[in-house]
């Protein structure tokens, strides 16, 4: 008699396709930046060239989320997500190669990063909505370990790349460019295969117009660039922070600084996913976004260095809940928002990344470098965050009562 099969979907298969998804990309965000003063130093590139890439790469990212918005659903998920493994691997290959086949290296450079960079921006887009597709209960406390495996990622490309270096130099980081695009090409093979379900049957989706004049939504909009902006201000200035207010060296500043901020952000996703059944989201958050407005202040402010390095590291614990927390809430808040709810928030998100770092860097160069005026200044986005969140429990509060 032949056995029975078992057709039941594996979601947990789904669960760590994007789990490796997520670990792509940070991969994709964090490995470059580590290459910066090689890159000047091999190729003669200058830094203002340099700062060039981190902005391509998020630029890229936010056209990708605009062009999700309308093509993701249409497409479809499963070719989406498998074209982002690819991409991802691909951009990553590539960038040991392009450079030396162009007269010009930061040419290649930034052809490696605009490809990646699209792998990024599909996987924000859909990994997301694609886990909340999933029949999981406790839809909130998945989603929050579901992102703390980009920050996983982030410590483990710091930390792997930076003992790769230790060992075998920095003129071998071709190599290491290839053996971390081994993550999106395996991965490739695991978004193939898992079930993936739609977010919204057809025909339930809100139309983008309607999307855009819901007052909720909007808000949403509001806490996911100041999200975005919160998160990446302190992640890409942490570690020349670190390093000039406590005068060490790159690779201690890059683990005091930017992997301790990537740990505690991690902590804080994992911690909330254990206790998410018992806890008010919105609540939580607003508790994060007083606790990450006052990390910006002891961090821009103190006097004293090792507290300053306190408020950077504790500033990830405080950011961790921001992003996947907004995700959760607008889920709940536009349950039928579909793909193009996600994307929307992707791109705010993006916008809050690419825009607030570079005014910090701006705010910090007319005022002689002073990083600490510059980090004072992005105060005001977990300021707006605290205020909108605020506005938000109101509202939920009056839905409640009506």
């Amino acid at each position: 008699m032949a056995k029975k099969i078992n057709s039941k979907p594996n979601y947990k298969k789904t669960l760590i396709a994007c789990y490796l998804g997520f670990i792509t990309q940070a991969i994709t965000a964090n490995f470059t930046p580590l290459l910066f003063l090689t890159f000047k130093n091999s190729y003669g590139i200058s830094l203002e060239l340099i700062a060039l890439i981190p902005l391509v790469f998020y630029v890229t990212q936010l056209l990708v989320d605009l062009v999700a918005v309308k093509f993701a659903d249409v497409i479809g998920y499963r070719n989406c997500v498998v074209a982002s493994q690819i991409i991802s691997a691909l951009g990553l290959i590539l960038m040991a190669f392009l450079p030396e086949l162009f007269e010009n290296a930061f040419i290649g450079i930034l052809l490696s990063v605009v490809l990646y960079a699209i792998g990024s921006g599909l996987i924000e887009v859909l990994i997301s909505p694609i886990v909340e597709a999933c029949p999981f209960e406790n839809k909130s406390g998945v989603m929050s370990i579901l992102h703390s495996f980009y920050c996983w990622g982030a410590v483990g490309v710091i930390l792997g790349s930076t003992l790769f270096f230790a060992g075998f130099g920095t003129t071998n980081w071709k190599i290491l460019a290839v053996i971390w695009a081994v993550v999106p090409f395996v991965n490739t093979f695991n978004f193939l295969s898992c079930p993936i379900e739609r977010l919204v049957e057809n025909g339930e989706q809100m139309r983008v117009s309607q999307l855009l004049k819901l007052p909720s939504f909007l808000l949403m909009i509001v806490l996911m660039i100041c999200a975005g902006a919160s998160e990446a201000t302190m992640a890409q200035w942490a570690s020349a922070f670190t390093e000039s207010a406590l005068n060490v060296s790159k690779t201690i500043g890059d683990l005091a600084g930017p992997c301790l901020f990537a740990v505690f952000m991690g902590v804080a996703r994992v911690f909330y996913a254990k206790k998410s059944e018992k806890l008010d989201l919105t609540k939580v958050m607003l508790g994060c976004a007083a606790l990450c407005l006052a990390c910006y202040l002891l961090a821009s402010l103190s006097p004293i260095s090792i507290l300053s390095l306190i408020g950077c590291a504790l500033c990830g614990l405080a950011v961790g809940l921001m992003w996947p927390g907004t995700i959760s809430i607008s889920s709940q808040q536009c349950p039928k928002g579909g793909t193009a709810m996600f994307a929307f928030l992707a791109l705010a998100g993006d916008f809050g990344a690419a825009v607030c770092p570079a005014i910090v860097g701006r705010i910090a160069d007319m005022v002689g470098g002073n990083l600490k005026i510059g980090l004072l200044f992005a105060a005001l986005f977990p300021t707006m965050m605290t205020l909108s969140l605020i506005l938000l429990i109101k509202k939920i509060r009056k839905q409640k009562q009506q």
